[in-house]
């Protein structure tokens, strides 16, 4: 590979040169995984000039059904003794430096740019560098080849076999050959060195020292071997938290560094943080160079790429980035995706892990600040310190840490922290937390490794503790309902297992963005999944510690619900974890064989310095046999595999209905989890993207489903009635699920990526066609006439459907700055238009296009895959969303507003001046004069939201001063939502109730085929404008409406009551509009007006049109007139306050600088006596007064004192809650 390389820096093909045993029956050995993850890069030469320092990486190969294997390597140069390889090598110069020579200053000077950021070879100049890597002479060079020892463990006990292998090593290259054959070491660690059983350590031996494992209890956190000091120092805290929300939302991680161990070591460090969870999906810390197709893969993944020297982040070419974490572990930089929520309590969680940190000597910051030759310090004088702890020449308890860091750079940074967080940095002395009767025993480990045990166990300790506050109740939100487990498996898929509503209505508001996002994970998904199969099977390993954490603190709160807060717990349990691995490492549980000579022949086993020997596979492929001392050891070892066989036996019992429905019933492709690292045949490929296509469509599917039974549950809550909870929470959610399942699907299989977002670059080159086509046509194309007509003649115009238009809109946005963003914005604002799948069908239409940017494997060339992607985008359509409104709130839309008198009764245009001012959810326009004569304008202004109010009013100037209005339609340009308020009623002096404007409550009309669209600009009888149906039913002149009896109007009352109160026991977020349930045709002014209108008497007898607000007036001139009257009673005092008040309200609406007629006035005193909680103390000061007498029948509602303190009582349950009223309803009236 790497031909335009000079030789020496090309890789070739590696090969297993041999391996031990052969093979065992419970874990097969993988010789593909193995050859690729030894040497990811393949094979690579050296001559005596270039460093040969061996170098140790491990890996981890995880099968397709989970299950992990762990290989640690040491890779070292052994000479080339073959004279053809020497001469195959000088060849191979000669060609490349004929090939090279017209451009050999060109080639210097790359060659040299490119090495100056080598690490292991700075010391060395440009020169040599260049003389290096651009010549070969076989009579003055000595070639070197790269050669691994490989050991494979079922678990990751890193430490101990790197000092293994690095001993091996040492025996082959040292002057003096090893004690043993190097068989007998070998075979020592294979067959008689056992695993440790859990809570237990084990001393073996090898070539020269001897080595200690540990393993943790049953009821400590798993084994983690890796050292979390060096990911936090390689990122940084801050840094390593974010990595580590973006692995527990399952977004797609890749790991970047030159070293594999940096990468192993982050990967593994943060997949170990998770617990109680696991990471369910693509596993590859490594990926080696010929698996570089798997970036394509369109599913989350937890991945390590090696970088190339010289070579920067930008010029990486990643398939896709739109939900990308990129993490450049060598020069401490993180990327993180956009719309990204931050881990709850982030800022104390960040504290109490730097305190941690601090403990130990490790700056938070990483070692971004903190230079090499300062660590290298601490670790030689730690070293001194042991040495010397064992001399007993140093007092333990004088020495501290900061004297062993003083005059490093960076004590300054760490005292200023450490006095910040109140931590003394003299508890990084461990001696000092060995209790009494401990001292006298000898510690087994350096010390400074045992430091790296402890560090590991607190830091783990609090990241676990989060976990185990933040979901401290979760079992109160399981839902069991399966009987027995083969019908839970059978029916896993349409059964909801977790109260996701119930649990996030319970948590603190600040958690919601991050848990809202990750209780719909995989990994959240398993979790609950495992603890409903707890009831039929034995528990899940890290689900029982987890449960018996919960249990734990539990006892010390008494009881749950007092965990749900957001006040900050931090962690207690440090000091028992750090010492339970203390006292394991103090005293061994058990040791192993040592090594010993085997039955070899003479002369087998022949030692020769700097040479790995060819190792006798006759006496590696057994065990031994008659070794009393291993029989124990080779029983346990026996009964273990037994247990294996037994365990995989009883998961194979109904192995095909469990594997059928684990697999595809835990949600989006777990059997896509890891994909196989070996025999990359083009048929493997295309089976591996037919799984991708496959999983694909069915996340799809999934997501949509969920997305429509979210939003059908809680569509009531517009209407002012039905429960919803936390919708608009789960709603951006799973849009931002959708969003990111759509960059994947763009992203499956593309030729050539431009971009970040692959959808947006198919968008913009659709764009670029259409646009060179449009001009070919007349006009755009729309999809139907282009005018519609109303009944009543006034037009308005159709909003075309056109992709490219919606494309317009977004880009004209100048607050996206990026193309992922701005493919979001177009998903959001086609789902609001309920255009998504037919923008995305027109899209793909263009065949040639797609053919051109996609391979043919790709899921968008999948024609039958494709269709049915389409048509579940297509149900969404079944349901209103606001995600485009809602989200960008400060942009600057074009409306369309449209007036429709009644012609038949009035005249279509007016004399005088009209004017309107229409009110949004986020804002109002202000009054906006219309032009005269005209019915129809356009306006544009800030987002105003879903649309609620229109003020509608004109001067009273000319003859034609009259107007009856039918209704106000209002679009919004962008998203094409269409807004109907209706009206019926009269604007005019002398007519009607005399009213000169009018508020107007709007209804979202639903989009209709064109024939439907005039005939809904009309009002039919039964839709007009609440007051105007009530005038018509209750005065009518004609006293043939139906009234509504006694009953149903306090029904009617209770209702709109318990509508308000229902609004404020939802969610802030979640409430629908409050003026629709105040003034709306059920709203609380309709319910009392009927009230009010009950028993009124008709017009006929006073041979006018009687208003409530006349009544009212009678009323205040009575309360005025009397007002010196009354006596200085308490009660009395009480009485005359709310009197004041009352009069005080009603003359201040009267004088308001606006023309209302008399029921709008009456819909202003309502609305203000609920807001400032007046309106019990009124209602019976107007059932009390005299002109009650004279102007309502004795049957009459507010004559009888029942039913008004009855209508007390149920107006006093809403003096509780905060209500604010939109301006549009009290603008001008000063209370």
């Amino acid at each position: 590979e790497n031909f335009d390389q000079s030789p020496l820096r090309r890789t070739f093909r590696s090969k297993v040169l041999a391996h031990y045993p052969q093979n065992i029956e419970w874990n097969p050995f993988d010789q593909d995984a193995v050859n690729m993850l030894c040497m990811p890069k393949g094979l690579s030469f050296r001559t005596q000039s270039d460093s040969k320092d061996p170098q140790f990486h491990s890996f981890i190969i995880t099968r397709e059904d989970g299950s992990r294997t762990y290989g640690f390597v040491l890779t070292f140069y052994e000479e080339v003794t073959s004279k053809q390889i020497c001469t195959a090598m000088q060849t191979l110069y000669q060609m490349h430096n004929a090939e090279h020579c017209s451009s050999v200053c060109a080639s210097s000077s790359c060659s040299m740019d490119s090495l100056a950021s080598s690490a292991d070879e700075a010391d060395t100049t440009s020169l040599l560098k260049l003389q290096r890597y651009n010549s070969y002479d076989i009579s003055r060079d000595t070639l070197y080849v790269s050669k691994s020892i490989c050991l494979i463990t079922p678990l990751p006990f890193m430490q101990a076999c790197k000092k293994f292998l690095v001993q091996l090593h040492k025996a082959v290259t040292s002057q003096q050959p090893p004690p043993l054959p190097l068989e007998s070491y070998i075979h020592n660690i294979l067959y008689e060195v056992p695993l440790p059983p859990p809570g237990r350590s084990l001393k073996f031996y090898g070539v020269y020292e001897p080595v200690i494992c540990q393993r943790p209890g049953p009821n400590e956190l798993p084994l983690s071997d890796y050292p979390l000091r060096e990911a936090f120092e390689l990122l940084g805290l801050e840094n390593l938290v974010q990595v580590f929300t973006c692995v527990l939302l399952e977004m797609q991680i890749l790991l970047y560094s030159q070293d594999y161990q940096r990468l192993m070591t982050v990967a593994e460090g943060i997949t170990t943080l998770l617990f109680p969870f696991q990471w369910q999906h693509v596993y590859v810390p490594i990926l080696p160079a010929s698996l570089l197709h798997f970036l394509d893969a369109p599913v989350p993944y937890l991945m390590g790429l090696q970088s190339k020297e010289g070579t920067d982040r930008s010029k990486l070419e990643l398939p896709q980035e739109a939900n990308l974490c990129f993490v450049d572990i060598d020069n401490h930089f993180i990327e993180l995706p956009e719309e990204f929520p931050q881990f709850p309590n982030k800022v104390d969680f960040i504290q109490e892990l730097a305190e941690v940190l601090l403990q130990f000597g490790i700056p938070p910051e990483g070692s971004l600040h903190c230079s090499e030759s300062a660590t290298q310090l601490k670790n030689l004088v730690l070293k001194d310190l042991v040495s010397d702890k064992k001399n007993g020449n140093v007092s333990t308890s004088s020495i501290s840490m900061y004297e062993l860091l003083k005059g490093n750079e960076t004590i300054a940074r760490l005292q200023a922290l450490a006095k910040r967080t109140g931590v003394t940095v003299e508890k990084v002395d461990l001696s000092t937390s060995l209790s009494e009767k401990d001292k006298d025993l000898k510690l087994q480990c350096e010390e400074a490794e045992l430091r790296d045990y402890q560090l590991n166990v607190q830091l783990r300790e609090v990241f676990a503790n989060r976990f185990t506050q933040m979901f401290a109740d979760y079992e109160a939100f399981v839902i069991q309902t399966a009987q027995d487990m083969e019908s839970w498996l059978t029916n896993r898929e349409q059964m909801q297992n977790f109260d996701k509503a119930s649990f996030l209505s319970d948590q603190p508001e600040p958690y919601l963005p991050f848990l809202s996002r990750f209780i719909e994970t995989q990994m959240f998904a398993t979790f609950i999944d495992n603890k409903i199969m707890s009831q039929w099977e034995e528990k899940d390993a890290l689900l029982r510690v987890f449960d018996s954490r919960i249990e734990k603190i539990r006892l010390y709160n008494v009881r749950a619900p007092t965990l749900r807060t957001s006040i900050y717990q931090k962690c207690s349990t440090l000091k028992e974890a750090a010492q339970s691995i203390e006292q394991r490492l103090m005293k061994m549980d058990h040791t192993a064989i040592h090594p010993h000579l085997l039955d070899m022949k003479i002369g087998q086993g022949k030692y020769e310095q700097g040479f790995f020997p060819k190792l006798q596979s006759d006496v590696l492929a057994t065990g031994p046999t008659n070794n009393n001392r291993w029989v124990s050891r080779s029983a346990t070892a026996q009964r273990r595999k037994e247990r294996l066989r037994q365990h995989s036996e009883h998961a194979g019992l109904d192995s095909d209905l469990r594997e059928k429905y684990m697999q595809e019933a835990r949600s989006l492709g777990k059997n896509l989890r890891q994909p196989k690292l070996s025999d990359l045949s083009p048929a493997v490929i295309a089976q591996t993207n037919s799984k991708f296509v496959e999983g694909l469509l069915k996340e799809c599917r999934m997501k949509t489903k969920r997305m429509l039974v979210e939003k059908m549950g809680h569509e009531a809550v517009e209407l002012g009635h039905g429960e919803a909870n936390i919708t608009g929470l789960e709603e951006n959610t799973l849009i931002a699920s959708l969003c990111d399942l759509l960059e994947r699907i763009w992203s499956h299989g593309l030729q050539v990526k431009q971009g970040k977002s692959a959808l947006w670059s198919h968008l913009i080159q659709f764009q670029d066609r259409e646009e060179k086509q449009e001009h070919l046509a007349e006009s755009p194309v729309a999809l139907g006439p282009e005018r519609r007509r109303s009944d009543s003649g006034v037009m308005l115009p159709t909003l075309r459907v056109s992709l490219i238009q919606d494309m317009r809109h977004i880009q004209n946005m100048s607050e996206i700055k990026t193309d992922v963003g701005r493919a979001r914005a177009w998903i959001r604002l086609s789902l609001e238009k309920k255009l998504l799948s037919q923008h995305l069908k027109q899209l793909l239409s263009n065949q040639p296009l797609t053919k051109k940017l996609y391979k043919r494997y790709a899921f968008l060339r999948c024609e039958e895959e494709r269709e049915q992607f389409l048509y579940h985008l297509l149900s969404l359509n079944a349901v209103d969303y606001f995600c485009f409104t809602s989200v960008f709130t400060t942009i600057v839309i074009p409306y369309r507003s449209v007036i429709i008198p009644i012609k038949k009764l009035s005249n279509a245009i007016i004399t005088s001046n009209p004017w309107i001012c229409v009110s949004g959810e986020l804002g109002d326009t202000g009054v906006m004069q219309i032009p005269k004569n005209l019915l129809e304008m356009a306006f544009e202004c800030q987002n105003l939201g879903k649309l609620t109010t229109v003020q509608i009013g004109h001067d009273n100037s000319g003859l034609l001063a009259k107007w009856l209005v039918d209704c106000v339609m209002v679009r919004n340009g962008i998203t094409g939502h269409t807004y109907r308020f209706p009206c019926g009623r009269w604007l005019g002096k002398g007519v009607d109730d005399g009213s000169l404007e009018r508020i107007l409550i709007g209804e979202l009309m639903a989009p209709a085929v064109e024939e439907d669209l005039g005939r809904q600009c009309r009002t039919p009888p039964q839709q007009k404008s609440p007051t105007a149906a009530r005038r018509l039913s209750i005065t009518s002149l004609t006293g043939k409406a139906a009234r509504p009896n006694a009953g149903q109007i306090q029904e009617g009352i209770g209702e709109a009551v318990n509508n308000i109160v229902k609004h404020f026991h939802k969610p802030e977020k979640e409430r629908g509009s409050l003026t629709v349930l105040l003034c709306g045709e059920n709203g609380l002014v309709a319910a009392l007006e009927q009230v009010f209108h009950h028993g009124f008497k008709s017009a006929r007898i006073f041979h006018k049109n009687v208003f409530i607000w006349d009544f009212v007036e009678k009323a205040v001139a009575y309360f005025e007139a009397t007002d010196q009257l009354l006596d200085s009673a308490d009660e009395a005092l009480l009485q005359k306050s709310a009197c004041r008040t009352f009069c005080h309200y009603v003359n201040a609406i009267n004088t308001a600088p606006r023309s209302i007629g008399k029921d709008g006035k009456f819909q202003i005193l309502v609305c203000l006596g609920t807001r400032d909680r007046l309106l019990p103390q009124w209602i019976p000061l107007l059932a009390e007064c005299p002109a009650i007498t004279r102007m309502y029948e004795e049957s009459a509602l507010l004559r009888d004192h029942m039913t008004v303190n009855s209508l007390i009582r149920v107006l006093q349950t809403i003096q509780d809650f905060s209500i604010v009223l939109e301006g549009s309803l009290v603008k001008g009236v000063d209370v």
